[in-house]
């Protein structure tokens, strides 16, 4: 990491380096594990119910953190047109600090351990990614631009975190809902992303096992939602 990251009182937009074991994940995502891109969306969701089971159980002791949007769920969106898809929760979300250190860094010895256990099968590595806890990174595998938008429960403060999984983030202030919005910005090979038949398929075989709603949005002109099962 370039920089240890802002103090409370510098909230203006700035660009950091990647930590070396983060970049040496991003090459390894957009690389070498092309056999089963669509898991990204697996890890995703994952980390969206992760979130929302956060802010359940901080919010036994202060209710107060669910406001007045106490429904928790997962909503994903696509733009066939734009080529984008969004993967939002209305969990615990970030602060700016949190976004810096969760999005830029990766703990030591995970990454080494996870780099140790590669075996050079494609399905069998792509499996290892969520037990690492390295899940976030394998967005790249399907996009040129990731952009993340979160406010942490209980501040006010919006942060928006974006790269395109080179050496480098952006991180700066703005506006956002409580919870974590995930943007991705999708490769011209990864467009099947965007469509509907596609995506609900995958959706719907990766949430199965998530306890709280996630619900599809569908086609961006006419704006019907439909609960994936």
């Amino acid at each position: 990491m370039t920089d240890a990251g802002p103090t409370h009182t510098d909230m203006a937009a700035e660009t950091l380096g990647f930590q070396t074991e983060a970049r040496q994940l991003l090459h390894l995502m957009v690389h070498s594990l092309y056999s089963n891109r669509e898991i990204f969306l697996r890890e995703l969701i994952s980390n969206a119910s992760d979130a929302i089971d956060r802010l359940r159980f901080a919010a036994l002791s202060d209710d107060g953190l669910l406001g007045d949007d106490p429904e928790l769920r997962i909503r994903i969106a696509f733009d066939a047109d734009e080529k984008t898809l969004c993967v939002a929760d209305n969990g615990i979300g970030m602060t700016r600090e949190e976004v810096v250190e969760n999005l830029g860094t990766i703990a030591r010895s995970g990454t080494a351990e996870f780099f140790g256990s590669l075996t050079g099968d494609q399905q069998k590595d792509a499996q290892l990614i969520g037990q690492f806890g390295v899940g976030f990174y394998s967005a790249f595998m399907v996009a040129d631009e990731v952009t993340v938008l979160t406010r942490k429960a209980g501040t006010e403060t919006g942060t928006r975190w974006s790269s395109r999984g080179e050496d480098e983030f952006t991180v700066e202030e703005a506006e956002a809902e409580r919870g974590t919005r995930v943007v991705l910005q999708l490769k011209s090979d990864a467009h099947d992303f965007a469509e509907a038949f596609r995506l609900r398929s995958v959706v719907r075989k990766y949430s199965d096992h998530i306890a709280v709603p996630v619900v599809m949005a569908g086609e961006a002109a006419d704006g019907d939602d439909d609960a994936a099962p």
